[in-house]
């Protein structure tokens, strides 16, 4: 590989002269010039005693592949930014300023001083101290006001430096001004009259002599070394060695790098995308959408343009540019590949801030993952409106969440936004296999355990999940949306108070997990307090307008279980719950749980024969609700002994209204008044006559009129009451609206079913609609 750089010296004045008259100016993605008072005294002294301070480079113009808007050092005249510069400064830029505006700009240095007062300074070198080899030479450079002057605070006139003639007298042997150090026939001027102030001009001579050797010819010789890139450097290899050698501490962006570039074709970056940015300012979703995630999108969507063209083009062995949002394809996008996307980008971004509302997530700080918007947005862009019609949403669904439980967003991400945009527009455009995030996806079950704050994108991933499914602010009892969102301070905060689990010898990793959360709004926080669950909801029943039948079904809407809640048994809920969210997971994602053989929850073996039966046992003291329901049989009509369908239809009626609504428990083998008779009625038409034929024929009939996705929502346990065998069948809020695919009689047809109090009914038209929308899509 050829060299790209020279390295040598360059004398000083040669240097500040390039400068002063354009030769060698700054790219514009510089930062401006910062440093103090002190830095420039100290930078003064070092060039003084010859020391070395540190290398510049500088890289030279000329190649149309690596344009940038330059701009000249902080006080050159003005005039001289029409100059096209030869060279531009990448590193050194505060210490070639710093000494250009000290000793070649005739001005006094605008800097600031140890209180970060900005001040007007001049550079003066004490003779005497300076001609002293036991001076510090640091103390023998002054830094005095515009005026030349140093006074005290009742304003008497210490040192005076205003004039030549004063110079050459201030102090024990004068005060030589460094702005003129490198115009020798300046320097001459003013040692003639410095020769002729002293008493005796042999005696002057000799001091002067001494400091031409101490100060003034170090700085005639002084020679920086430099690194000079030529015009064969990659913007990529500038963009790099810029990074690396900008002692200054400052990241060169892309955006920075880019606005540069395009700045040579006049066209103002930073002004275009603050202009943009206005327009979500108010959009709390987007809040932390920087300028670089802004361009990675525009990038992939170029590269994506780029790649369809060449694809059509291509000429067989022809190599096809890749679809990319990686750093160096950044820094290739051209200026009109910017403008042929931004607007689009900037359009679509309201497509993901309707999008992720859908998926209940509505502030910046809840995105799973922020790195995500880079390829969603860019799917939705190129997908338009059709991204929300039922098909494409439901994929773009299931990639979304693969991305966000599977982990898969929280390295190096550069290829995965690449191959998500390719992959889900396959799979959606043209009926492709699935994009290998939704392949890729997997989650453990013990995972659960270990979410406990907001750094796992997995742990906010369920908060939004709780409230997408279903859901209900305990205040109102309303969906909860955006709106309410905002205006009650929901937070994810805990169902059984960190307090109340420690004094009961809760272990603080259960405590303070996820299956210990949900979206709680602020009012009601206030009456969790450090409370027990059955004191804070008879608390709230007793100070708001809502019955125990409706704040159980606001509980059992957040796949909580009421009765259990009630009870205070923590182990209890945190085992149903953990299975419920285990369930929502697999709904999301449409993958299978990974699950060993101790992954399930910690208090699965409280949960036995004996638990399971009390909890039915309470289930039937309640009577039936909103959330509960009671069934004699699932299949046999006991009036005629054989199988009815309008007796499984019965079943399939309350399950569907269940998921309509906000979850629910149905009991089989239990009558309307909460006789158990149990399920042995029911199983006297199997050929199998044990509870794994019963659920392998529900399951079978759920799947038959709902489909797999919604029959997910299902758990079945059985439980002994009474020598008898009770089906509990728990249903979680689904996600979306379930539709039933068979209708009462078993032909083919869609009906919509709703829970009203303690019945199921069917809606349509205007009322289903008008039920949809506010329980899933306001």
């Amino acid at each position: 590989m050829a060299k790209t750089f020279e390295s040598g010296d360059v004398p000083l004045a040669d240097l500040l002269n390039q400068a002063r008259q354009g030769v060698l100016q700054l790219p514009d993605f510089q930062r401006g010039w910062v440093w103090d008072d002190d830095h420039i005294v100290s930078l003064l002294a070092s060039v003084s005693r010859s020391f070395p301070i540190g290398a510049v480079m500088t890289l030279e113009t000329g190649n149309a592949e690596v344009r940038f808007r330059p701009r000249p050092l902080e006080g050159v005249p003005s005039a001289i930014a029409a100059t096209n510069p030869k060279y531009l400064l990448l590193d050194g830029q505060q210490r070639t300023t710093s000494l250009y505006l000290a000793l070649r700009s005739g001005a006094p240095v605008r800097t600031r001083d140890t209180r970060k007062k900005e001040v007007e300074r001049w550079y003066f070198a004490d003779i005497d101290a300076c001609i002293d080899p036991d001076a510090d030479r640091t103390e023998a450079i002054l830094s005095l006001p515009a005026d030349k002057r140093r006074v005290s605070s009742r304003g008497e006139v210490l040192l005076d430096a205003s004039s030549t003639d004063a110079q050459v007298r201030a102090g024990k042997a004068g005060l030589f001004p460094l702005d003129i150090v490198l115009d020798q026939n300046s320097t001459l001027d003013w040692q003639y009259a410095y020769l002729q102030a002293g008493p005796s001009m042999d005696q002057q001579l000799q001091i002067w002599k001494r400091f031409q050797e101490a100060l003034i010819s170090p700085f005639l010789h002084y020679s920086v070394p430099r690194i000079a890139l030529d015009q064969k450097t990659s913007k990529e290899a500038v963009c790099q060695v810029f990074e690396k050698v900008n002692t200054g501490g400052v990241e060169l962006t892309v955006f920075e790098l880019l606005t540069a570039t395009f700045a040579a074709e006049s066209f103002r970056l930073r002004d275009d995308w603050e202009r943009r940015q206005a327009t979500w300012a108010d959009e709390p979703l987007l809040a932390d959408l920087d300028a670089t995630t802004f361009l990675q999108i525009v990038t992939l969507l170029w590269t994506r343009s780029r790649w369809e063209e060449r694809t059509r083009e291509r000429v067989r062995g022809d190599r096809v540019p890749a679809v990319s949002a990686k750093r160096r394809e950044m820094l290739s996008l051209p200026l009109s590949g910017y403008r042929g996307w931004a607007d689009a980008v900037t359009n679509t971004l309201q497509r993901v801030v309707r999008f992720l509302h859908g998926e209940r997530i509505f502030r910046a700080r809840d995105l799973p993952y922020s790195t995500q918007l880079v390829p969603l947005t860019a799917i939705l862009t190129l997908l338009g409106e059709d991204a929300f019609t039922p098909e494409p949403r439901a994929k773009l669904r299931q990639w979304y969440w693969c991305g966000v439980f599977g982990e898969l967003y929280g390295g190096t991400t550069d290829t995965r936004f690449a191959n998500d945009l390719q992959d889900v527009l396959t799979w959606i455009q043209d009926a492709g296999e699935e994009p290998r995030t939704v392949r890729d996806s997997q989650f453990q079950a013990e995972r659960l355990l270990g979410l406990r704050t907001r750094n796992s994108a997995a742990y906010k991933g369920l908060y939004a999940l709780a409230m997408k499914r279903g859901g209900r602010d305990f205040r109102t009892g309303e969906t909860i949306d955006a709106k309410a969102y905002a205006a009650d301070s929901i937070d994810i905060r805990h169902i059984f108070p960190q307090k109340w689990c420690a004094a009961h010898g809760i272990e603080s990793s259960y405590a303070n997990c996820i299956v210990n959360k949900t979206a709680v709004d602020g009012q009601t926080w206030g009456y969790i307090g450090n409370n027990a669950p059955s004191q804070y909801l008879a608390a709230i029943e007793a100070d708001l307008p809502v019955s125990s039948q409706d704040l159980d079904a606001i509980t059992a809407s957040h796949d909580i279980d009421p009765v259990a809640l009630r009870q205070d048994d923590f182990r209890a809920v945190f085992d149903a719950r953990y299975e419920r969210l285990i369930r929502q997971i697999e709904d999301a994602t449409g993958r299978p749980v990974n699950r060993g053989d101790s992954h399930g929850s910690p208090f699965a073996t409280h949960q036995g024969g004996a638990a399971l039966a009390r909890s039915i046992q309470a289930l039937i003291k309640v009577g039936e609700s909103k959330i509960v329901e009671f069934k004699s049989t699932g299949r046999k009509n006991l009036s005629t002994g054989q199988k009815d369908r309008e007796i499984e239809w019965a079943v399939t009626k309350t399950i569907a209204g269940f998921m309509n609504g906000h979850g629910g428990t149905l009991l089989v083998g239990v009558e309307d008044d909460g006789k158990v008779i149990g399920l042995e009625e029911d199983l006297t038409i199997f050929t199998k006559k044990n509870t794994d034929a019963w659920e392998q024929w529900l399951t079978h009939l759920l799947i038959q009129d709902f489909g797999k996705a919604p029959t997910a929502n299902v758990t079945v346990r059985f439980g002994t009451i009474e020598d008898r065998t009770v089906a509990r069948i728990d249903v979680a809020p689904a996600s979306e609206p379930v539709y039933t695919l068979r209708t009462k009689t078993g032909t083919k047809g869609a009906v919509f079913l709703v829970r009203l109090n303690n019945t199921t009914q069917e809606v349509d038209g205007p009322e289903a609609y008008a039920y949809q929308h506010n329980r899933w899509f306001k």
